[in-house]
């Protein structure tokens, strides 16, 4: 499964989101992560903001299944557990 990444500007970051999607990446080893680049389709869609606005944009991505946001550290499990699921289906 290709899941593309997505990362806010960083205008307002309340916790260290480059370590957070590390630790999604060492945890889902079976997960190919890619940059997301438009023209260049993926299987689902994380997109790591850094506070509750979450407000980087996406839908120029072309995702053929989810897309999961996360704004807070305390998501990494949840989102650990979702992706878990879909390479699964």
């Amino acid at each position: 499964m290709k899941c593309g990444v997505k990362f806010c500007g960083g205008c307002n970051p309340r916790y260290d989101r480059g370590a957070a999607f590390r630790q999604i990446k060492d945890d889902l080893s079976d997960i190919d992560f890619v940059h997301a680049e438009e023209g260049n389709p993926v299987d689902n869609l994380l997109v790591i903001g850094g506070c509750t606005a979450c407000c980087a944009s996406y839908e120029q991505y072309d995702v053929k299944g989810n897309v999961y946001k996360m704004w807070d550290k305390d998501h990494i499990e949840n989102i650990k557990t979702k992706l878990k699921v879909t390479m699964e289906d």
